[in-house]
């Protein structure tokens, strides 16, 4: 009933205990709220909060055009609706050392149980695209200990993303995978790994858990899960598949309603009225008035 009843602390020390097993932890992606709740009841290890989504759900690319503010919004209404731990993308820390580290406290506050920042140049852009650029070594490494600093609970992750591996190559990414490593990340996103052998070799390159990504359509080949356990990777996220599976569907219910002028043929694919309240918990809410759940809804 409204939100989560374990608070961010909690959520940071557990996902800590957690990285310190032999564990492969997954994270699917969510879009909004909601979805956040259907991935806690499906009974996933956390919650992904993706740039690329954000800047989809307001109707722009991935390029850098998203704000701080806007990004601890979305966090904190995700981050509270439940009891996993959220990871958010936190960009490039959206400007220099300085605003790195507001970014930090602010998602903080927002209730995450960690963040990412990464090495792209400012504006950045999606990992999975070409042309990107990166920032050296010296900045990527400010940028992590601003981080590190900032943070006033010391059980906040916070990872380092490099993509280094697109601009210079495998053994360039895992160069400064250690640099990161020693600038104080607690764990590494290698985006765009090439292969199997890639994720074992930045797992085996640094001494702090791996984050593996599986975004469909992009650089990467979609690994299972034991692929990537056998490999070494702590973390698997599945950042915009939700939003992808979604909007497909509403394409697909779209097309539907101009070609039939109904949408009786897609009854069986949608997610049923019933369903939909029992994922609210519209009962819980008679606890203020019993007359909010006082109907039966039907299923047939």
């Amino acid at each position: 009933m409204l939100y989560c009843t374990t608070n961010a602390a909690e959520k940071r020390a557990r996902l800590r205990e957690r990285l310190a097993t032999d564990e492969t932890l997954l994270f699917p992606g969510a879009f909004n709220p909601l979805s956040a709740k259907l991935i806690q009841e499906k009974g996933f290890d956390g919650v992904y909060i993706s740039g690329a989504v954000l800047s989809a759900d307001l109707g722009l690319p991935d390029i850098g055009l998203t704000t701080l503010t806007e990004v601890a919004g979305r966090s904190q209404q995700i981050a509270r609706m439940t009891d996993l731990p959220a990871l958010v993308d936190a960009d490039t820390g959206f400007g220099e050392p300085m605003n790195v580290a507001r970014t930090v406290q602010s998602l903080e506050d927002a209730g995450v149980a960690g963040l990412h920042i990464e090495d792209q140049v400012n504006p950045k852009r999606c990992g999975h695209l070409d042309g990107k650029q990166v920032v050296d070594v010296d900045t990527a490494a400010k940028r992590v200990r601003a981080a590190v600093d900032a943070r006033r609970d010391p059980n906040l992750l916070v990872m380092a993303r490099t993509d280094v591996r697109g601009v210079d190559g495998f053994d360039a990414a895992a160069d400064r995978a250690r640099a990161l490593v020693d600038a104080g990340a607690d764990a590494i996103f290698p985006e765009a790994m090439r292969d199997l052998a890639e994720f074992e070799a930045i797992a085996s390159a640094v001494e702090v858990p791996v984050l593996a990504n599986m975004t469909e359509f992009g650089k990467s080949e979609l690994f299972t899960t034991d692929q990537l356990r056998d490999a070494g990777v702590s973390i698997v996220i599945f950042p915009v598949s939700l939003l992808r599976l979604a909007m497909g569907a509403a394409e697909r219910g779209l097309d539907t309603i101009r070609r039939e002028g109904t949408l009786t043929s897609e009854l069986a694919s949608m997610q049923h009225r019933s369903r939909l309240y029992e994922l609210l918990d519209y009962e819980a809410y008679n606890h203020f008035d019993t007359g909010i759940y006082n109907f039966t809804v039907r299923t047939d």
